[in-house]
């Protein structure tokens, strides 16, 4: 077997398989192989599912060599953000106070994805329960960055990125509650998608911020992202957010996606506070969009500058009310009680919060108690409605809104980690479509004079993602981005 099968997208490897051009026990094995070689210099596993993998593998290629049907995701290895639950692995949200729990159960995405046979290779490093821009608050340690690792991934499912980029597995989850897929996707160079509120199942997911997060997945190639999407995409009775609709996504042709006649409205008003080499870049791909004959035009957004203040205030406090169920009684880590009352235990146990979690958990509580519940809360839900009228106004005019994923380039581990307001700052044009619920992509877009990367993020209105693959397509068309890999580590 090639020892180069690592390089290949997932959606050719489970081809390989069906056709038993390789077995997929030896290409779980190769990947393994990989992992162990590459994931030290990286660190974007919190644990491995290496017996139950290759069970799964076995059975794969003995259904293959019976004829037996088969899942359209067969033989893939996938990574899971260590927040989305997997039975029989641990669960710790990258902290110290979950880092005994194992999950009893499997979240849907995961029984979606085992109905189509793939494979969960195992858990992803992350952001303390998804708190955080840059995947350095974990209790796990902080997640290269593929491309330069003195640099950070990007979070908060840092890990979930920089597997796909650092080609150690070809589709990973992660969740996206203000740009938390597209942020590290953007500062890696692979692809992440943030669905429309209510297309995925949340069932399973640890809660953050239940109002704006979603399970997307991670790939270098649409195609990927296609294939994963069907697979997890649908009405969950476990979750009444979900809707009661069919989803299904295409990958089209390049003459059908030029032939739609597709409109263009470019977020000027954002991409001119980007540093200069993101935003040069950006107007680059929008130049590209002009010449093949897209319908592109300048526009803007109102209200954005309230934005990031509503969004935070309103994820903080559902935080803060999600959180308080880690006492450790439920679940948690082994610690003797004997000799504490009530209030000195719980305080002990949550000491074990990292600062990030702590620092949310406070203003979280502060913005929902009396006397400022309607200063703050109530107010962040007013601009929240105005941000979707905003985007429910410009999608009459435009199919689909360009901008930047990320307002900078990444930046090195540890240069920013004291300065949280910065780093709150950065979600500036991410977190517009969870407070709206639309759905949104970044997609590779170029590297700065430095070789570091830069991603373009295209949003849509609700439940129009065959629009954003399909702009997406044409880019992986035209710039190959698919094959832009880091320098080998």
């Amino acid at each position: 077997m090639s020892s180069d099968l690592f390089r290949l997208p997932g959606y050719i490897i489970s081809g390989k398989i069906k056709n038993q051009e390789i077995l997929a026990e030896d290409y779980i094995n190769l990947v393994y192989d990989r992992i162990n070689k590459i994931d030290v210099k990286i660190n974007s596993f919190i644990s491995k599912n290496y017996e139950a993998a290759i069970q799964k593998a076995r059975k794969i290629d003995k259904k293959i060599k019976n004829n037996e049907k088969t899942g359209s995701m067969v033989g893939i290895p996938i990574g899971i953000k260590d927040n989305i639950s997997v039975k029989g692995l641990k669960n710790t949200c990258a902290s110290k106070i979950l880092q005994g729990y194992e999950s009893p159960y499997d979240a849907t995405v995961i029984d979606r994805l085992k109905d189509q046979d793939a494979i969960i290779i195992g858990k992803l490093n992350m952001d303390e329960f998804g708190m955080g821009t840059t995947s350095e608050f974990s209790f796990y340690g902080e997640v290269h960055n593929p491309w330069n690792i003195d640099y950070v991934a990007g979070g908060s499912s840092g890990g979930s990125a920089a597997v796909v980029s650092s080609l150690q597995v070809p589709i990973s989850l992660g969740s996206d509650t203000g740009g938390s897929i597209r942020c590290p996707s953007s500062f890696c160079s692979v692809i992440g998608m943030k669905p429309t509120y209510g297309t995925v199942s949340r069932f399973g997911l640890v809660s953050y911020s239940n109002s704006l997060e979603q399970i997307g997945p991670i790939a270098k190639t649409v195609t990927d992202i296609v294939l994963t999407l069907n697979a997890i995409c649908g009405n969950d009775p476990n979750d009444n957010t979900t809707l009661n609709k069919q989803f299904e996504y295409k990958v089209n042709k390049i003459d059908e996606i030029l032939s739609k006649n597709y409109n263009v409205g470019v977020l000027n008003n954002l991409i001119h506070n980007s540093e200069e080499q993101v935003a040069k870049t950006i107007y680059d791909k929008i130049d590209m969009l002009k010449e093949n004959g897209f319908n592109v035009k300048d526009t803007s957004i109102n209200y954005s500058d309230f934005a990031l203040a509503a969004y935070y205030i309103i994820a903080t406090a559902e935080a803060s009310s999600n959180l308080s169920r880690f006492d450790n009684i439920r679940y948690g880590f082994d610690f003797d009680p004997e000799g504490y009352e009530w209030n000195s235990y719980s305080s002990h146990i949550r000491s074990n919060f990292g600062d990030e979690v702590k620092r949310r958990i406070l203003v979280g509580s502060f913005v929902l108690s009396a006397g400022y519940y309607g200063k703050y809360y109530l107010k962040a839900q007013k601009i929240r409605n105005i941000i979707k009228s905003e985007f429910n106004r410009l999608f009459k005019f435009f199919d689909v809104l360009v901008l930047p994923t990320m307002p900078i380039l990444p930046f090195k581990i540890g240069e920013r980690g004291s300065a949280p307001l910065e780093l709150y700052n950065l979600d500036i044009y991410t977190i517009l479509a969870n407070l709206a619920g639309i759905p949104a992509i970044s997609i590779p877009a170029g590297f700065s004079k430095e070789g570091l990367p830069i991603g373009l993020q295209i949003l849509s209105n609700e439940f129009n993602e065959q629009i954003l693959l399909d702009i997406a397509i044409f880019f992986e068309q035209k710039d190959k981005f698919s094959e832009w890999n880091p320098v080998p580590i």
